[in-house]
């Protein structure tokens, strides 16, 4: 049975306990509900894979709470130290070569020689971190290609019997994943947008950032998101729609929706967009409908990360 609870001091050291001893916690970060499992265990590890029916090719990220922690499992370069200084703690994941030395388990990095990792931005998240004394794997709590989870209910509602706790830190701030930066070839690639942009990446580091689409050395599959179909819906997505069916449910964005939309931001204000995405995605996916109609959503800024999630919900499964 899962138990969800509050996250005070005790609750964190209970989840710590269960990390340590090899079961699975889920925990909020500033952008989504974590799966969290001891990154040093392949057991573990293993177990994450199995909760969330999750393909192994497709990586995971490991959570540590300072550069120092990340500097004992990967090699982190001159960028990647500039992008820390700037954005970490936060919503970036860099994408780094292992060390040689490096304990954490191989089965996260599905096989190839790269380590996806990043510093949380939430109280909760660190505190579990530094009660824990552990690297925690930490892909988003979900069955693997469904709506990612912005709340603990949502973590209780897709996995509930499969992990020991979900603490409950209210709401995610960001409500999208974290943007996924590779830095392990011969330039930077952006291989998942997210709350940090590839023109802020660019600033920081004076180099441009390429896409996947467009790198020159883009080989096997290293970052979570790349499936053509993820946060996905039961019901079939429609995108850039201007209107709904009679049988379909409609979510709008900006002043423009009509009165009786799921309007993600009335204002148009795209981080409350992007907050409210995938509640508003499982809000929808309910008997009754036979499907899910969404307006356009502006492409610019944070609007690109909603968009690729929007895309990728919508696609062919």
């Amino acid at each position: 049975m899962t138990e969800i609870l509050s996250a005070t001091e005790e609750h964190i050291a209970r989840a710590a306990d269960s990390l340590r001893a090899g079961r699975l916690v889920s925990f909020p970060t500033e952008t989504v509900y974590g799966l969290g499992g001891n990154a040093l265990d392949d057991h573990a590890v293993a177990a994450i894979y199995a909760a969330k029916n999750r393909p192994d090719f497709n990586p995971l990220i490991v959570h540590v709470p300072d550069l120092q922690t990340a500097a004992r499992y990967v090699h982190v370069s001159d960028a990647a130290k500039l992008l820390a200084g700037r954005f970490w703690p936060g919503p970036l994941t860099l994408i780094l070569p292992r060390r040689a030395d490096c304990r954490l388990s191989l089965l996260l990095s599905a096989g190839l020689d790269t380590v996806a990792i990043r510093i949380p931005n939430h109280p909760v998240a660190r505190a579990l971190l530094e009660a824990s004394g552990l690297p925690l794997a930490g892909p988003s709590a979900n069955p693997s290609g469904r709506i990612s989870p912005t709340t603990a209910q949502h973590v209780a509602e897709g996995l509930g019997g499969k992990i020991d706790y979900v603490l409950d830190g209210g709401p995610c701030k960001v409500g999208v994943e974290s943007s996924v930066l590779d830095l392990s070839g011969t330039q930077p690639v952006l291989l998942r947008p997210g709350a940090v942009l590839a023109e802020e990446i660019a600033a920081v580091l004076g180099v441009p950032v390429a896409t996947e689409q467009n790198a020159v050395d883009h080989g096997a599959r290293k970052s979570p998101g790349q499936l053509s179909s993820h946060y996905a819906p039961h019901l079939p997505v429609r995108l850039n729609a201007t209107g709904a069916a009679p049988d379909e449910i409609l979510i709008g964005f900006g002043p423009a929706a009509p009165a009786g939309a799921q309007n993600l931001s009335p204002s148009g204000d795209l981080l409350e967009a992007a907050a409210n995405l995938f509640a508003f995605l499982r809000a929808a996916d309910r008997p009754g409908h036979r499907g899910i109609a969404i307006m356009p959503i502006p492409a610019t800024g944070l609007g690109i990360a909603i968009n690729d999630r929007l895309r990728r919900a919508a696609a062919p499964r």
